[in-house]
């Protein structure tokens, strides 16, 4: 097992030397440290602990509970609060919101490579998420509600049926689960046993404070500065040739580089911060994907799902389902369940669509100049007209499922035979054909998917190997990175691109060094 290699961050000594120091043990930095493990030094640091021996976080039934239990400084969920109120949560534990998330798993839509700015060898793309699938990723049981909605969904024309696929197409299927037959989670954590044991040292509770860069010839990163649980700060170190790489997401990477002096030069003297370098898109670009929907107690008892069906619609939304984990309890923003009277001892099933993109742009911005400290972000859902036309069709959608047959045994029947649904929280508009009544319940429903991304993303703060502009030896490898949310869920994508930037960086150094380029200054 990786934990050979994982110690607390006391253990560390003040100051090491490595090819490689990976800032954040999460979906992306844990398949990168195993990668390049193989051929070089790697410090993966990470501020949460293990996974193990915390039960909620390693089955479905704990979901809720992981993220409902949450503290200031050690829980492996960190709630977050968007400035519109939308609550949030990231990652704190080793195999970062991998660890914490639904475990639904599918490829990314063809089309984010077209779009996503960056370089690809599609080749080395799909060998990449095999690597990863062989590993952590197993094909569900679909069980009552699930198997109901997937024919649901090809009733209401969400077709035609792909079965079991890890591909993203058009039409109904089955994804792939991060949780095996036995409801055991895996996650990006796993991808470690891939490493080589002799070349990898993972840090757990080291939280890293900034990164280190030398001033003398041309700018570059030398290093970070992580401070461990009891407070003692440790210096990790690059080797000639080697990388400071950030995989701290899209929350973590941008608060990092402003913390670190990488941003745009107003903002960083207004808060103190000595400008390393004048970087104006650092935090902006931020996306997060809405999640709109309805949940309700059906008359018979459910089993415990997390999402496992897609329906992947051609009018700019995807289709979801879950039930007994994630109800829309008043007030309609929650997520988190909060109030005492929240029908928890009943099945809840939800139906639920993520639209596409987003196209409405954010912002990150810090709180503080602790880095412990959540960031505030703005994402302005539905700012942009096109992302409120894609919620009103995916929330049609959801309404289309409910008139079909597959759902006739969800309704309970009242006094004189008629079947109705029983919403917990609001329902859908009754005449969903007025676009302003949906448009309203899509603002006033709104909550996340989980799915944010972009802040340090590529053509602005990165160049398409996700080197930061104008710093040498300092690349970013996560969901800060990518300017669409690429396809339903964006793991596997992530979990390829730790695994596809390994490969190419020891491939790269393999080459003599005069045929490489710098990274041209912004």
């Amino acid at each position: 097992s990786y934990l050979k290699f994982v110690a607390n961050a006391t253990a560390f000594p003040s100051e090491e030397n490595y090819d490689y120091v990976i800032v954040g043990g999460g979906t992306a930095g844990c398949p990168l440290a195993a990668t390049l493990s193989q051929s070089y030094k790697v410090l993966l640091l990470e501020r949460g602990g293990v996974p193990y021996g915390r039960p909620s976080l390693m089955t479905q039934e704990g979901f809720l509970t992981t993220l409902t239990n949450v503290d200031a400084f050690d829980s492996a969920s960190q709630s977050f609060i968007s400035e519109e109120g939308v609550p949030n949560a990231r990652g704190r534990v080793l195999g970062g919101s991998s660890t914490i998330n639904a475990g639904f798993y599918s490829r990314a839509d063809p089309d984010f490579y077209k779009y996503s700015g960056a370089n690809w060898d599609l080749r080395v793309v799909n060998e990449s998420y095999e690597w990863v699938e062989r590993a952590i990723v197993f094909r569900p049981e679909l069980r009552n509600w699930q198997s109901a909605v997937r024919d649901g969904l090809l009733e209401a024309g969400v077709d035609p049926y792909n079965g079991f696929s890890l591909d993203h197409e058009v039409g109904t299927k089955i994804g792939g689960s991060t949780f095996d037959g036995r409801g055991r989670r895996h996650s990006a954590a796993d991808l470690l046993n891939y490493a080589n044991a002799s070349n990898i040292n993972v840090a757990v509770y080291a939280s890293v404070e900034r990164v280190l860069l030398a001033y003398s010839g041309p700018l570059s990163a030398i290093g970070v500065v992580y401070r461990d649980r009891v407070g003692q700060y440790h210096h990790a170190m690059v080797r000639e040739n080697g990388e400071v790489i950030l995989s701290a997401g899209a929350i973590g990477t941008p608060q990092l580089l402003l913390l670190s002096g990488i941003g745009p030069r107003p903002y960083l003297s207004y808060w103190g911060i000595p400008v390393a370098y004048h970087l104006p898109y650092v935090g902006q670009y931020l996306y997060d994907n809405p999640r709109n929907g309805i949940s309700f107690v059906p008359p018979v008892p459910l089993e415990h799902s997390l999402i496992q069906v897609v329906g992947i619609t051609e009018l700019g939304a995807y289709v979801e389902a879950a039930s007994n984990v994630i109800p829309f309890v008043s007030p309609a923003r929650s997520v988190f369940i909060r109030a005492p009277s929240a029908p928890l001892y009943l099945t809840v099933a939800t139906l639920m669509e993520k639209i596409v993109g987003p196209q409405s742009v954010g912002y990150l911005r810090l709180s503080s100049t602790d880095v412990r400290m959540n960031p505030l972000v703005r994402f302005n859902y539905f700012s942009s007209p096109i992302d409120m036309e894609r919620c009103v069709n995916g929330t049609r959608k959801i309404g289309d499922v409910l008139r079909t047959r597959a759902m006739a045994d969800f309704r309970f029947r009242d006094w004189y035979g008629v079947r109705n649904f029983r919403f917990v929280g609001p329902a859908l508009p009754v005449d969903q054909s007025d676009f302003e009544q949906m448009a309203d319940f899509c603002r006033r429903t709104v909550s996340t998917i989980w799915h944010y991304h972009g802040g340090c993303v590529v053509g602005k703060v990165v160049d398409a190997d996700y080197r930061v502009y104008g710093i040498r030896s300092l690349r970013i490898v996560d969901g800060s990175t990518l300017t669409i949310s690429p396809g339903t869920n964006p793991q596997a994508t992530l979990m390829m691109l730790g695994r596809y930037v390994g490969l190419k960086l020891i491939k790269e150094r393999e080459v003599p060094s005069e045929v490489k380029s710098d990274s041209g200054d912004l």
